[in-house]
């Protein structure tokens, strides 16, 4: 029996020495996986903005528009020649105060076209006109523009010219242009380019009527 155990202890021992040994080294405990649940959502942290401040914008301050200043001229007087200019009448068409036809010219100046004075000597003169235009060439004159002298024309008649004068150049050489800018009702007669009658801030009716009579005095 001793023999019996001893040589089982060495069959056990030879058998556990023949046994390869593992020379794979030990794996690590591996961390359980996070349990799964909602996402936390992290914010991102802004970055600032750096706000530059604002620099005052002054609007640009436009350019003020300058009035046209009536030109500077000599004013007439009885015994001066007619100036040669040129202005446009009612149809634009051109008209050179120097190379009228008639050696008699009556201009008689109103304030503004299509008001009730200015009407009333506008048409004094249109109902006079077969009178004065067998001796004299007749026109008017104002500031306005040669539209609106065509609408005061067609409108009552007119047979003469109504010349546009927006510089007033004209109207401060005859003297009726007043101190506020605004234009003196009035009329000048020249006879042979010469400058022989000048009245200045009549009354509508007054203008036409002692124009007709001085007419017909020149012409005899």
């Amino acid at each position: 029996m001793p023999e019996l155990r001893r040589s089982t202890r060495v069959a056990a021992a030879a058998a556990a020495a023949a046994e390869p040994k593992s020379t794979e080294p030990a794996l690590k405990k591996q961390k359980p996986a996070p349990k799964k649940g909602k996402a936390v959502a992290t914010e991102t942290p802004k970055k600032e903005e750096k706000v530059e401040p604002k620099e005052d914008v002054k609007e640009e301050e436009k350019p003020t528009e300058k009035k046209s200043e009536p030109e500077s001229v000599s004013e007439l007087e009885v015994g001066d020649k007619i100036p040669e200019w040129t202005f446009l009448d009612q149809d634009e068409k051109e008209i050179h105060l120097a190379k009228l036809d008639r050696s008699i010219v009556v201009i008689f100046s109103y304030p503004r076209a299509s008001t009730p004075g200015c009407t009333r000597q506008a048409c004094g003169f249109r109902d006079n006109y077969n009178a004065l235009t067998s001796k004299a060439t007749i026109l008017g004159l104002s500031a306005d523009s040669p539209k609106a002298q065509k609408s005061f024309a067609t409108k009552h008649g007119f047979q003469y010219s109504l010349l546009s004068d927006p510089k007033k150049k004209l109207i401060a050489a005859l003297g009726a242009r007043k101190a506020d800018g605004k234009i003196a009702r009035s009329h000048w007669i020249f006879v042979d380019g010469v400058l022989k009658v000048k009245k200045i801030g009549i009354s509508p009716e007054v203008s036409f009527k002692t124009a007709k009579e001085d007419v017909e005095e020149f012409a005899k």
